[in-house]
Parts: structure tokens; sequence; C-alpha cells
């Protein structure tokens, strides 16, 4: 199940500063009665076993009906859970074509009902886990016609993936060059555009600009779990000493994601623009600068400053509500990054928001009942007392307390998929291995997997280094042991280099959440949207049949 490993120590694990656009994204939350609850037992032990459908033991799904458009009069004006219908079966295979891993049997489950909330979340639509006529539209608009995603290191890919091909192969190349800044269509279809923005990619990773997806740019590709969003620094030998309009490539991709991140609402297209010309002149005159709009040594050190991770293709950076970049009071209206903090606050403390760093209606009435539950004044008005609350408990009430062991490790990981890089939640995490940092600036996947170690009890091993979970697993130390039979609650680790030495800077760890033969599924932090964008904690399908080293780590 992977091949064997001999650890070494690893830079992925290394807080050290990077540069990541994240994108801050709701949990799942219910309310009853006038508390807010978390949806933790139930709901995460039922999406575990019917999401994807690959539970060890699974019996075989029966057959679903066929499908039926959504949007035709056969279908309801909205689907919701417990409907069991063609439509259903056509929603299922939408939300596979943006990875959601799910067995397409026909039937509105609880596995379907969090991939549903997923997506809402991810695309900016009220998260109510309900498929009106907003998601259908948007379902369409974004996966259109496209073939499901298949990993390109697996076998059912070629050796070389070059223009003409056409299949989930190039769904799944469309989907990472669009990670990485680069503006295609995801349609599966290995035309012009999606050739030039292979090429411009290979060249902005130093490899030969040929056009064909071989093994090294399949490597390159896959090289975002431990690494930028948008893969360049502006201040790296990599970029040109001054950015001006009428270039495109990576460093323009990063340049709009940094204008994002700082209150800005450009799409990353990687092309620089009038619209993003506009912005850095803007940026530029609010930092004190010549409003030239060339980006240069003193821009690039404005735009890096302070900056809180977030932007890309979503919501604005957070910002900390109690800073000097937010204002004394927050109101509806603003669209900001301190509205990206507000709204991920607020789903903390149990709302069902998209978070999309605009203060709508809907953030307003979280906002009331937020502070009516608090015995504040509920005017909506996000001032000091409010502020005081909202970061007044970064742990959730209903998170499980320690305790639990091996058996609460999977429930724990996976009541925290949604969570985002930067957020207050997501920094939390690194005070179960002495971090204080904000997850914007490190590498955090092991540290997350020592929270949830921590959480549970199941182990009292912690580290932030891969390296250090594959080693003592080895050594059989701290309850934990190498093994080669995969189970839910199970933690994995990768070698995205291969090689089979952990050394070369490209690692990655999570926990087992489903197991079918080669493929799996597992809740990762520090690793990417299933959709494409922006890092946090989220569940990703995984294959021991790659080029990459998978080693999995029983904790007893």
């Amino acid at each position: 199940m992977g091949r064997p490993v001999s650890p070494s120590p690893v830079r992925a694990e290394d807080p050290r500063p990077r540069d990541t656009h994240t994108r801050t994204r709701p949990r799942t939350y219910r309310r009853a009665g006038a508390r807010w609850q978390l949806r933790i037992g139930t709901f995460a032990a039922t999406a575990a076993m019917v999401s994807a459908g690959i539970v060890l033991g699974a019996q075989p799904a029966a057959a679903a009906p066929a499908p039926i458009k959504l949007t035709s009069a056969s279908c309801p004006a909205e689907i919701v859970q417990g409907q069991t219908s063609g439509c259903v079966t056509e929603l299922q295979n939408l939300l596979n074509a943006h990875g959601a891993g799910l067995v397409v049997d026909g039937q509105f489950g609880a596995g379907t009902l969090y991939a549903v909330r997923e997506y809402q979340a991810a695309t900016a639509i009220a998260v109510d886990g309900r498929v009106g006529p907003a998601a259908k539209s948007k379902l369409y608009a974004t996966a259109g016609s496209a073939p499901a995603p298949v990993n390109l290191n697996s076998s059912s890919c070629p050796a070389n993936l070059v223009q003409g091909a056409k299949g989930g192969c190039v769904t799944e190349l469309q989907r990472l060059l669009r990670h990485h800044g680069y503006s295609v269509d995801v349609d599966g279809d290995f035309g012009a555009g999606t050739a030039s923005a292979v090429r411009s990619f290979q060249s902005s990773r130093g490899l030969t600009a040929d056009g064909q997806v071989g093994t090294n740019t399949k490597r390159a590709l896959y090289d975002t779990d431990e690494s930028p969003s948008t893969g360049l620094d502006l201040r790296s030998s990599s970029c040109p000493e001054n950015i001006v309009e009428g270039q495109s490539g990576g460093c323009v991709a990063t340049l709009q994601s940094l204008l994002n991140g700082k209150g800005h609402s450009l799409d990353v297209d990687a092309s620089f623009g009038p619209q993003t010309l506009a912005a850095v002149k803007a940026f530029q005159s609010a930092s004190g600068l010549t409003a030239d709009g060339a980006v240069g040594p003193n821009t690039k050190a404005a735009l890096y400053a302070n900056i809180g991770g977030g932007g890309g293709n979503g919501a604005p950076a957070p910002v900390d509500l109690n800073s000097a970049s937010c204002p004394a009071e927050i109101v509806q209206g603003q669209r900001s990054g301190c509205v990206t903090e507000l709204q991920s606050l607020l789903n903390h403390h149990g709302a069902d928001l998209a978070v999309d760093g605009d203060f709508g209606a809907l953030t307003d009435s979280a906002v009331r009942d937020f502070q009516a539950e608090k015995g504040l004044s509920a005017d909506g008005r996000v001032g000091p007392n409010t502020k005081a609350a909202l970061y007044g408990t970064v742990t959730p009430p209903s998170s499980p307390p320690p305790g639990g062991g091996y058996a609460k490790i999977l429930d724990v990981a996976e009541a925290e998929a949604g969570t985002v890089e930067g957020s207050a939640r997501a920094n939390s995490y690194g005070s179960a291995v002495g971090l204080s940092l904000s997850t914007s600036n490190y590498a955090w996947c092991a540290t997350f997997v020592s929270w949830v170690a921590k959480q549970t009890g199941a182990s009292s091993y912690r580290n932030s280094y891969v390296s250090g979970w594959v080693k003592q697993a080895r050594a059989g130390n701290y309850h934990l042991s190498v093994t080669t039979s995969p189970q839910p609650g199970d933690i994995v680790a990768y070698d995205w280099d291969g090689g089979s030495d952990f050394t070369g800077g490209n690692e990655h760890i999570g926990i087992v959440r489903t197991v079918s033969g080669s493929s799996f599924t597992a809740v990762e932090g520090n690793t990417t949207n299933p959709n494409g964008t922006n890092d946090g904690v989220y569940i990703k399908s995984r294959t021991t049949a790659s080029t990459y080293d998978v080693v999995f780590i029983r904790v007893r």
C-alpha cells in the first residue's frame, strides 16, 4: 500500500513564512432553539460512511435512476435531503465533477448533503444544503459537461498528456492550472488555451515549455499542498523587478491575489490588464506610494506587509477585527478582509454563512442573532463589544473535549472540514505544538494532525514535521505503527517526490476517511479546496497507485 520510506527531516512542516492566498469557508452547523450546535457526531459519522461509498465493508450501491437535468420541469424547484430521483443522480454527477467522490445512487443522503454544502460554501452561495435555482445555475456554469477529474498520476492517464486529448485527465489538468492562477475553461478538452497555459506554467517552473504534461510537469502541478497557491513570490528572481501592464503569468496571478488580500476584487487570470492597473494605483495611493501602476520593490514590500493570507478568486484575506485596518464599527454594505474574518468567526459560533467578505443581509442577520445570544444590543453593528465576544471563544463550545482515543480521531478531524487557513480557528491548531503563528505563514498539515491527536488523547506525540510522524511510527513509539491495511481514522503521510526518502521538501500528512482498494480519501489540513481554490482543512481523494509514496500510520 505504498513504497517503504526512510524518513528524514523535511522542509514541508518547517514553520517558516510563506505567501499563501486563501479563502475562508464555513463549516457545517445547525441551530437548535436558542443555541448554535455543531453537527459532529451523527452527521460526521454518517457522512463518512455514505460519502464516496467506500468505507471498508460497504455494500455495492444499487443502480441509480437515470439522470435528469436539474433545470427541467421534471425536477423540483428545490432538491433537498431525503429525495430519491434522477434529479439527485444528476446532482451527484455534477458534484463529482467538482471532486466530491460520491457514490451516484440517486439518493440525497448525508454524504450528498455534505457535498452540497461544501460546494455552496466554495462558490459563495448561501450554505443551506438546498439545491435551488442559484445552486443549479452555478453547478452547470462551473461544471458544464466536463468529465469527472482523474488524478494525472493514475494508470488511467497517459504518461504524456498533450493537446487534442479529452477526458477526466484533462479536467484534472485544467483544475490544477486554474489553481496555479491560469484562466482556462474546465471542459475536459485539451485545446489551444490549455496548451498555452501549460507552456506558461512550465516556463514559470523552469521546465521545458513544450506543452506536454509529463512526469516533471505533473509533479510541479501537484506541488500545491505545501506551497503558495499562485506559486511565485513577487520579490523573487522569478519575477521582473517591475511588473507592469501588459504582462501575464504566475507573477501577475500572485499580484492579483495579493491585491485581493488588500480588499480588491480582481479576477485572478494572470493577465495585467486595466482593472489590475487601477487596483495597483489605488493600492499605491492608499499606501502613500507613487501611483504609477508599476509594481516595483516598494510596492511589492507594501503588498506583503501584514498580509493575512486569503484573497485569490474568492474572499479578501481575513484581517483581525481589532487591528487598525478595520473600522471601529463594521456594518452592512462593507466588503473587506475584516468582513471575511467576521464571517469566519460567526461560523465558528454556529452561523451558516458563505464566507465571501461581503457584509450582506445574511451576515447582518447572523450578527444580530449572535448579539442577541450574547446579551448585546442586537443592532447588527460590529463594534468593540461584539468583536470582544466574537474572539472570546475561538474553539466552539460544542467542539468535543479531549478524549475518546483512536475511535474519535476521524470524528474530530472531519468536524474541522472547511476551516480555512489564516482564520482564528485554523491558527488555534498551533497550540498543539507550541506555535502561535498564523497558518498563513507556515505549512501546518502535521500541526493539524498533532491537534487532532491532542484533542482525542489517542497519542501523546506532537510534531509539526511529517518526517517525525513517519519516524516514530516505524519505530513503534507513542502508540504509533506503520500498517499496510489502512482503516478510517489512520494517519497517512505522503512524499510527493517519490523516491522513498521523504526529503524532497514536498511532504504532506492527513487522516484517512474512507478506503477502497488502492483509492482512499483523507481529511487534510494545509491542503487545497477540492474545487481547486485556496487552502484549509478539506477532504481529498488519493491513491496508492501513483508516483508519490504513501505511508499509513496506525494509532492504537
